[in-house]
């Protein structure tokens, strides 16, 4: 199995998710440069956090059009999975590979720490490692993580599924005090109608050895090794 880790000018999260695949979860894993249309016969592709472009415009606005991303786009069409993790979720957005926007925080601040999700939906290639309702302790960094969509989107993404993490307790509540941006319906992540692509403001990266303080985000990673082991 392959993994295919986008770089973009303002990337600063993708040595961070190459490590976590080729040394913590043991599978092959390359960078894939923003302006090539290659990637390398990857399996599955990460679009990493940080800043692409500087942010400039709004997240993920120049991104959109790196080369990278037209071939991103048809690998999702054909069914390859797609991660988007913090501005990869931006940029898939952005992208029209998930509906929906990330605007900026409530209260304007960046939020920095470890945030509790509770995972909703356990059948994606994403999450097939977890369990039902099971919270998880991952941690957020983001100005712009607050999740916004039409009433019509939001309908369509509860009654579908779609909705993956939602922020809550400890306990695995869904309350307002427990939401760190205010985003809607507290999400913390979605997918697409075909469950192949995924967009998360945690970082699973920054939760995937003990040195780090906590392996709760490898489950994400285990979940894809073991949806493309299954094929």
């Amino acid at each position: 199995m392959k993994f295919g880790v986008i770089i973009f000018p303002g990337s600063n999260c993708d040595h961070d998710a190459y490590w976590t695949i080729q040394h913590v979860a043991n599978q092959r894993a390359t960078f894939l440069w923003h302006e090539s249309h290659d990637l390398e016969n990857c399996d599955a592709i990460i679009v990493p956090g940080g800043f692409a472009y500087g942010d400039y415009l709004r997240t993920g606005a120049i991104a959109k059009f790196s080369p990278v991303m037209d071939s991103v786009r048809k690998f999702a069409d054909s069914g390859g999975l797609v991660l988007g993790i913090c501005n990869g979720f931006q940029i898939l957005c952005e992208s029209g590979l998930l509906p929906g926007a990330l605007l900026r925080n409530a209260g304007l601040k960046y939020v920095c720490k470890p945030v509790h999700v509770r995972v909703e939906n356990v059948a994606t290639p994403f999450t097939n490692a977890c369990q039902p309702d099971e919270v998880l302790t991952i941690p957020i960094g983001h100005m712009e993580g607050n999740y916004f969509c039409d009433s019509g989107t939001l309908e369509q993404l509860q009654r579908e599924n779609n909705i993956v993490f939602r922020y809550s307790t400890a306990e695995g509540q869904i309350t307002e005090s427990a939401n760190p941006n205010g985003s809607l319906d507290n999400i913390a992540g979605i997918c697409n109608p075909g469950w192949n692509v995924l967009g998360m403001m945690p970082h699973p990266e920054r939760a995937s050895e003990p040195e780090l303080g906590g392996t709760q985000g490898l489950k994400i990673f285990e979940s894809l090794v073991g949806a493309m082991a299954s094929k």
